[in-house]
């Protein structure tokens, strides 16, 4: 049966249509307002958002998850990353490229799962349905590892009595360093990636009455925090080799673009920020799924 043939037997429900677009609406115009996001970082998200409730709630709710936990930890001791931070801008404000890097990913796999199963809500089953729920976990942990990484960035930089090392030498580096990782920083990408799960929980749980789907759905909150850990620390070894860090002597910050004012630190300068999470969050979209279906609990 072909994917046209699948959805004109299966639409979708005129509310959902309904939802997916005022709720992101919503959201996008509140974002602008509280300068969460500029206004083409607010049509991203919307368009994200859109796509990923007519294809999930669970989808939608992960993304959600990450998208109001990360603006809150962004904020936290806004106050010291503005001295460490070259590009701080106020609310952390983000672009529709930092929109775009951060939920490509997931939106890409939450189509290619309504091109598998529809435009329909699908419990997790690795044994029942297994390519389904391969796909599913792969838009968790696209939005987990983004999630995980932004908590550990905006944790890990100004919390905690240590300072950072970098994943590749250990040796100790400034703050704000790209690949410096912090024992404070790696717990918080745990705990970022656990919200991002229990959104999608909350999806689940939501949608299916408790005796109408497989057994251990509450599992995706912990194969959240995997994918949070896992994407951070994929995104530290990436950030510490392929992309510039160096210490400016006269502004006093790290810094992303190399110049005579500044002392290099680690890494080359062939990614950008926006393409380390592109990058990251792709390679825990691929490496996590497997890793679920081999320890979800049956």
């Amino acid at each position: 049966m072909g994917f046209l043939t699948y959805v004109s037997m299966h639409p979708i429900p005129p509310w959902k249509w309904l939802l997916a677009f005022l709720v992101p609406l919503f959201m996008a115009i509140d974002a602008v307002k509280k300068k969460k996001l500029n206004r083409g970082g607010a049509l991203m998200a919307f368009i994200a958002g859109f796509i990923t409730m007519l294809c999930s709630y669970s989808f939608f709710l992960a993304m959600a998850a990450f998208f109001y936990s990360g603006s809150k930890v962004t904020k936290y001791k806004s106050h010291l990353k503005q001295k460490l931070e070259e590009d701080y801008k106020e609310g952390g404000q983000r672009t529709w490229v930092q929109v775009f890097t951060n939920g490509f990913v997931g939106v890409t796999f939450a189509l290619h799962h309504a091109l598998d199963s529809g435009f329909e809500e699908v419990p997790l089953d690795f044994e029942g349905n297994f390519h389904s729920t391969w796909l599913a976990i792969a838009v968790l942990s696209a939005f987990a590892c983004c999630n995980g990484d932004t908590w550990a960035s905006e944790i890990g930089s100004v919390a905690g009595p240590s300072h950072p090392r970098l994943i590749t030498s250990w040796e100790e580096v400034p703050a704000g360093t790209n690949g410096g990782v912090t024992l404070v920083g790696t717990l918080s990408s745990i705990i970022g990636g656990a919200i991002v799960g229990l959104g999608y929980y909350t999806g689940i749980v939501l949608t299916f009455a408790y005796n109408s789907r497989p057994p251990c759905q509450w599992f995706v909150i912990v194969v959240g925090a995997i994918a949070g850990f896992v994407g951070s620390i994929v995104d530290s070894l990436i950030g510490a080799t392929l992309q510039y860090s160096g210490y400016c002597k006269k502004s006093k910050r790290v810094v992303n673009v190399p110049s005579p004012t500044v002392e290099r630190i680690s890494g080359a300068s062939i990614l950008s920020n926006e393409a380390v999470n592109l990058v990251a969050s792709s390679i825990t979209a691929v490496i996590v799924p497997p890793v679920a279906a081999r320890i979800w609990p049956s």
